[in-house]
Order: C-alpha cells, then sequence, then structure tokens
C-alpha cells in the first residue's frame, strides 16, 4: 500500500511539471527558437512580422494585455512602438490576433492559454481580428 502511494505522488508531481513546464517556440519567419521567461516559464513571443503558437505563460505584471473573452478583443489598446503585448485568450476556443496588413502580425493563441507579440515600430492604429472568427475585430494603437 506505501508503495502505491508513492507511485500516486510521483505521477501528482510529473502531472504538475508537465502542466508547468511544457515546451514552446517562437517562430519569426522560417526561423525557430526556444525561449523563456526571466521566471523560467514557458513562453512564446512574435516579431511584428511573424506568427506563433501560445502557451499558458504569466503575464508581466503592467503589460499591454489583449484579453479576448466571450468572442471579443474589447476595448482597443495602446502601446508604446515595439512593445511587447501579452494576448490572454479566456475563451476555449482557439483564437488570432492576425493583422488586417498581410505580414503584420498573426498570433494564435489555444483556448485558456496566451501568447505574446511585438507592437509594430512604426506608430498608427492597426486593425486586428480572428482568423477562426472573422466576426472577431479589434484595434491595436501604437503611440
Amino acid at each position: 500500500m506505501k508503495k502505491f502511494g508513492i507511485f500516486c505522488a510521483a505521477i501528482a508531481v510529473a502531472a504538475a511539471v508537465a502542466a508547468c513546464g511544457g515546451e514552446s517556440s517562437t517562430t519569426t519567419g522560417e526561423r525557430e527558437t526556444d525561449t523563456a521567461t526571466a521566471t523560467g516559464g514557458p513562453t512564446t513571443t512574435a516579431e511584428a512580422t511573424g506568427t506563433t503558437e501560445a502557451t499558458s505563460a504569466p503575464a508581466a505584471a503592467g503589460a499591454a494585455t489583449i484579453t479576448i473573452a466571450d468572442n471579443s478583443f474589447g476595448e482597443p489598446i495602446t502601446v508604446a512602438p515595439g512593445s511587447q503585448i501579452t494576448i490572454k485568450n479566456d475563451d476555449s476556443a482557439e483564437h488570432s490576433v492576425t493583422s488586417r496588413t498581410a505580414g503584420q502580425f498573426d498570433v494564435q493563441v489555444d483556448g485558456n492559454q496566451q501568447g505574446t507579440l511585438a507592437a509594430p515600430t512604426a506608430p498608427g492604429e492597426y486593425a486586428f481580428y480572428c482568423t477562426y472568427h472573422p466576426s472577431m475585430n479589434g484595434t491595436l494603437i501604437v503611440k
């Protein structure tokens, strides 16, 4: 019976490690590299011209965030040129944050996950949408 308890504890630890420490990758154009946050957790980033798959990394305090909830991007957000933006998907469905201008940015975010993207470096308003739900629209303001 004692061995069974140790076995169950080992499985629980392994499950916790797998849930918190999965792999992540960044795809920018054709080049792919692994990244990690300063806290050691997984993260995924995308250049303004790249695409990415998202993971469940914690958001930095005070960082700009696009929160997806109820199939909506919410209000427009304003960020500095080139700043990192956390995309938090609170829905169970996969969504994307895809620029209406081809090649500007395109980040795929699985349900209940998050990812990041680098804001464009040129000031302006950037319209975006979800490729999975084209009626979902948002605006990124770079100042």
